[in-house]
């Protein structure tokens, strides 16, 4: 018969299983590793500071609740589930012994007043979101918050109250929910129609997209909030742009006059230069000797001499203009890049800037029309950081944002030219790698782990180990893009139960 191990012994062959296995050094790992080692149960901890805070919570109404309490308290300090469970049954006894005493003491069948407080609260809270529109259910809610006003509250009449108020609220739901719908698709229709009427600029059709992006379901604030600030941006530049473009035509209304008025000049001073020639020529031919050629040639020189540098002249300040249209087309033609630019943008996330929704459905579109083209393979990964929320909780959401843009810097550091990365949303990040196999896929996410894990990323002054779960999944012939993302979706789904910080194939 084999001799016990060692505790000690079983802590070490724990901790080499979690480094040959890869598990990540978690006390829930390591200790599931002991037991198994050990052939002891892998039971969950006792949660004592759990029980504790709904401890905390609880308010004793009469003696009978204050002992219970107190056997409570004695039950997590023991870890003992079974006087756990019997001093909370005790207590909630307790509790309905002092309910009916006070409703035999007043002959009705009254509610709790906390309770009868809170709900009044949140009929009041509910309330706006159902609109103000159907005075019946304004009426109805009235009543209720009455009647859980009152400092005793009949049961019977509230539930009646009750019973018509869910009977309002759920019509009143129903509708509010259509006014959505109807009025997103006839905001579809306007946004559509507009970028139809405009479909040669192509900043504005930039915009366009990006506004049937941000007002596709689900609807966020925040979504919404960053659409508002990029098209603020693109329409700053575009103001300018038009501003300019005003100067420019003005501009060119003056250059166009003062190009007409110079060639009215030049065909007024032809004309004069033709009428001196021929009075010359013909005082000329009726000269009989030399001397009286002499003051004749004299004033066709001149005439010509005048002509030749008002022709210069003319040439010249041509010239000007010319040089000042190049100019002002120069001008214009950066404008409307900027404006290219910053529409853009609104197939890009302003915080980690990878592509957005938008930008990510348009790439996956091109990559599988190449993909089948060339019948290349594809393959695209859904990874999604770990522990996410915990960062959050812990080092507020500006630690969080960062720790987004500190995975999408590594990852394009990683990223082969033909890759793209795409933020899926929240802490979700999709990969489009063109011709790659399924293995190679999870072979490259797996990299980017190992590379994630040495670039160590800071919040404040505390170092934090950055990891995601990755599911990988090759494109099928005649598959969507979607459905390949669902399949990957599932994969990390399974990454992440297993442990995290895993890739897999789906």
């Amino acid at each position: 018969m084999n001799e016990p191990k060692h505790p000690s012994d079983i802590a070490r062959e724990a901790l080499k299983y979690l480094a040959t296995h890869h598990l990540a050094p978690t006390p829930a790992n390591y200790q599931a590793c002991y037991n198994e080692i050990a052939n002891l149960p892998n039971l969950p901890p006792f949660p004592e500071w759990q029980l504790r805070e709904l401890l905390d919570v609880l308010a004793a109404r009469n003696e009978a609740q204050e002992d219970a309490l107190g056997k409570l308290s004695a039950a997590i300090s023991r870890h003992s589930w079974q006087g756990f469970k019997e001093a909370l049954g005790a207590f909630v006894l307790a509790g309905e012994t002092g309910i009916r005493a006070t409703v035999a003491a007043n002959g009705v069948n009254a509610l709790p007043g906390d309770f009868s407080s809170k709900f009044a609260y949140f009929i009041e809270c509910v309330l706006p979101a159902l609109g103000e529109e159907d005075s019946r259910i304004v009426e109805v809610a009235g009543e209720v918050r009455q009647m859980l006003s009152a400092p005793l509250t009949d049961v019977a009449p509230v539930q009646a109250a009750l019973a018509s108020l869910t009977r309002q609220a759920v019509f009143a739901a129903e509708e509010q929910a259509e006014i959505k719908n109807s009025l997103l698709k006839l905001l579809h229709l306007i946004i559509e129609n507009i970028g139809e009427l405009s479909t040669d600029d192509s900043w504005l059709k930039g915009q366009i997209d990006g506004l049937l992006a941000s007002v596709a379901p689900p609807l966020t604030l925040r979504h919404l909030d960053e659409m508002e600030r990029r098209l603020r941006d693109v329409m700053e530049k575009q103001g300018r742009a038009k501003s300019r473009a005003v100067e420019a035509q003005q501009e060119m209304r003056q250059m166009l006059a003062e190009f007409i008025e110079s060639l009215g000049a030049m065909n007024q001073s032809s004309v004069d230069f033709e009428g001196r020639i021929e009075t010359s020529a013909r005082e000329i031919a009726q000269a009989n000797t030399i001397e009286d050629l002499k003051p004749l040639l004299g004033d066709v020189i001149s005439a010509t001499q005048a002509m030749a540098q008002e022709t210069a002249q003319s040439r010249e300040k041509l010239k000007t203009l010319q040089d000042k249209v190049v100019v002002t087309e120069a001008e214009l033609t950066h404008l409307h890049q900027e404006l290219d630019s910053a529409s853009a943008l609104a197939r890009h996330d302003p915080l980690t800037d990878a592509l957005n929704r938008k930008g990510l459905e348009e790439a996956m579109e091109r990559e599988i029309s190449s993909m089948r083209r060339k019948e290349t393979p594809l393959s695209i990964s859904l990874l999604d950081i770990d522990n996410f929320k915990k960062l959050n909780d812990s080092f507020g959401h500006d630690a969080g944002d960062r720790a987004l843009v500190h995975l999408a810097d590594v990852t394009r550091r990683c990223m082969r030219p033909s890759d793209t990365l795409a933020r899926y949303g929240g802490e979700e990040f999709v990969v489009l790698m063109p011709d790659t196999l399924l293995e190679d896929g999870i072979e490259a996410m797996a990299r980017l782990q190992r590379e994630l894990t040495k670039a160590i990323y800071m919040a404040g002054s505390e170092k934090i180990l950055i990891t995601f779960s990755a599911g990988v999944a090759q494109v099928a012939p005649e598959e969507s893009g979607t459905d390949a993302i669902r399949r990957a979706d599932q994969a990390m789904y399974l990454a992440k139960r297993a442990g995290k910080n895993r890739v897999m194939g789906g």
